[in-house]
């Protein structure tokens, strides 16, 4: 990436995934395909883009911080389930060829479009078919709902496209919590399967570096203003925006 040009549209791409890190969770849809464009070869475009967009998770982060302290030590446990995925991701990336997750990452995107859809008729239907005394909010991740949070976070790590609406659809499924409460956890724990993603890159991977400065500049600004936006989001909004990105993510994919 030698012309000014190129570095301006990185920065163009680095603020926009930042923005939809924070709301709607398809960051790579745009970020990436902006690399690819400006000549970087596809491993080297994931590996910089996964280490370049840390920093919009940060931002993130410190917009939804109201958000992230209503349950900390829930929080906590998604953000290290996801950490751990991301490593696992990282491993998948540079030791499998793109096509073993080119033909089903679309139709897994699709599929949780469809439970981010119906979760709210989901869970109702859940809490109805349980007695009065087994109706206490669940605020504790269950063993399916953890082994999920793992894969999404594995996914993260490898390339993330989408990973954003599927973490909504695991913890809204898994959860009885705030949408609001969800998105910043969201977020923030894939930020943190970026993160460790990015270190192991980092290590054994090709990285450039000039890319990672830029989209890393730009990014954070977006993170924390899409997390402010989306906190001003009815429910109903975010789940719609949500949906809309998960459908072109998957579509995209497709094409």
């Amino acid at each position: 990436m030698d012309g000014v040009l190129e570095h301006v549209w990185v920065a163009l791409a680095g603020f926009g995934a930042g923005l939809l890190t924070s709301t709607v969770g398809v960051a790579s849809l745009l970020s990436f395909p902006v690399l690819l464009a400006v000549g970087l070869p596809p491993v080297v475009a994931n590996v910089s883009n996964t280490v370049g967009l840390v920093p919009a998770g940060a931002g993130g982060a410190v917009g939804y911080r109201r958000e992230l302290a209503v349950h900390p030590r829930l929080t906590a446990r998604v953000i290290v389930l996801s950490a751990l995925g991301g490593l696992g991701g990282a491993a998948l990336l540079l030791a499998l060829p793109s096509s073993v997750f080119e033909t089903v990452v679309p139709w897994l995107i699709l599929g949780t479009c469809v439970l981010v859809a119906a979760q709210p008729r989901i869970s109702a239907a859940l809490r109805a078919r349980h007695g009065p005394e087994e109706r206490a909010p669940r605020l504790r991740l269950s063993a399916p709902t953890t082994v999920f949070v793992v894969l999404t976070g594995v996914y993260g790590g490898y390339f993330g496209a989408g990973a954003g609406v599927m973490m909504i659809a695991v913890l809204a499924l898994g959860l009885d919590v705030d949408l609001g409460v969800i998105a910043g956890i969201r977020t923030t724990s894939l930020m943190a399967s970026n993160i460790v993603a990015g270190l192991a890159f980092t290590v054994v991977a090709d990285v450039d570096w000039a890319v990672v400065a830029v989209l890393a500049l730009s990014s954070v600004g977006g993170g924390y203003l899409g997390a402010r936006i989306a906190r001003r989001l009815p429910a109903s909004v975010l789940r719609a925006a949500v949906l809309v990105a998960g459908v072109v993510a998957a579509v995209t994919l497709l094409a």
